[in-house]
């Protein structure tokens, strides 16, 4: 924007809670009722932006019938991170969001000790049109890959998509299909697993399944049997951190090359295949975990989405040495 360009200014907006509102929780309210997300309307209730009968309120405080609430709306702040020219796989963009496909090795966006060479560095060099909603570091992000994970995303332009798809996200009507090697094999597949996620005790760096977490599912279904492992269809149901990586290894089955989850499971591995699980694992460059399938409905156009991403070069050479060695196998007949 020029120096000579007009500024709209921020956006206010005077609210009256009807009976149907009566006893309802504030940022929930506000969310039903402006085209922003609660994670926003959360922002704008610290920052002093609402008033609820004239006061600074909670965002946790319940409304009544006759209350008025005031809301200011900033413009999106400016942009925190810079504009890096890197690599990156547009599958697709029109004027409310982009769906890209995340390489792996890639952060998604800026934190301490990756202030550059993310996604979101990307994204504002290739993207021109993304606002700052979400957060300065974090423009349009709904929802995130891990670092080493490559695969589909979908990133919002614009606060009404942003607010959509996280609510289609929270509600399960966003399809996230992945795949992933895991180590050994499952008795019972397919299966659900529905296990509570959080904070691991005894290492900050972890998650782990936790009676105190947040409610997480995950389907899996086994797609290939390999010697000491196997090659899944794995889908999310909920969204939690390493949620896939987690359930996997409190199965007993973590994914092959995890760092952090599932390294050394080869070593304890005896028998005829242990020398194949010890090779698996040295050829397998990082986390054998895709992002392959993506689906929802636009929020601006209703049309059905749908996106597919095939395993990445360094996944599909791991899957294809396997399957040449069981090619050899039964050549052999052994």
């Amino acid at each position: 924007m020029g120096p000579d360009a007009p500024q709209r200014g921020p956006e206010r907006r005077v609210l009256v809670v009807e009976e149907d509102g009566n006893g309802a929780r504030l940022d929930r309210w506000l969310a039903a009722h402006l085209d922003l997300s609660r994670t926003r309307i959360a922002s704008l209730v610290e920052s002093g932006n609402v008033l609820l009968n004239g006061a600074p309120p909670r965002k946790s405080e319940s409304v009544k019938k006759g209350d008025h609430l005031e809301v200011e709306v900033p413009e999106p702040e400016p942009l925190g991170a810079e504009a890096e020219n890197l690599p990156l796989d547009i599958v697709y963009q029109d004027r409310h969001l982009v769906v890209v496909n995340k390489a792996a090795g890639m952060v998604v966006h800026p934190a301490a000790g990756h202030p550059r060479g993310t996604l979101v560095n990307a994204l504002l060099h290739h993207v021109r049109d993304l606002s700052g909603i979400g957060g300065v570091l974090r423009p349009g992000i709904v929802h995130r890959l891990d670092r080493d994970t490559s695969g589909l995303m979908v990133v919002a332009k614009d606060d009404g998509t942003h607010r959509e798809l996280s609510v289609a996200l929270k509600e399960r009507r966003v399809r996230r299909l992945y795949m992933a090697a895991s180590w050994g094999h499952f008795r019972e597949s397919p299966l659900r697993v529905d296990a509570p996620i959080g904070r691991d005790p005894r290492d900050r760096r972890r998650m782990a399944v936790n009676e105190d977490g947040r409610r997480a599912v995950t389907r899996v279904r086994a797609r290939e049997r390999w010697p000491a492992a196997e090659l899944l269809d794995v889908a999310l149901e909920t969204g939690r951190t390493h949620q896939i990586r987690v359930h996997l290894a409190h199965l007993g089955h973590p994914i092959v090359g995890d760092p952090l989850y599932g390294v050394g499971r080869e070593r304890g591995m005896g028998g005829p295949d242990r020398g194949w699980a010890r090779e698996l694992a040295k050829r397998t460059p990082r986390t054998f975990l895709h992002a392959a399938h993506l689906a929802f409905v636009h929020p601006a156009t209703g049309a059905e989405m749908r996106f597919d991403a095939p395993l990445p070069s360094d996944l599909e050479a791991v899957v294809e040495w396997v399957r040449g060695l069981e090619r050899e196998r039964e050549e052999t007949g052994e």
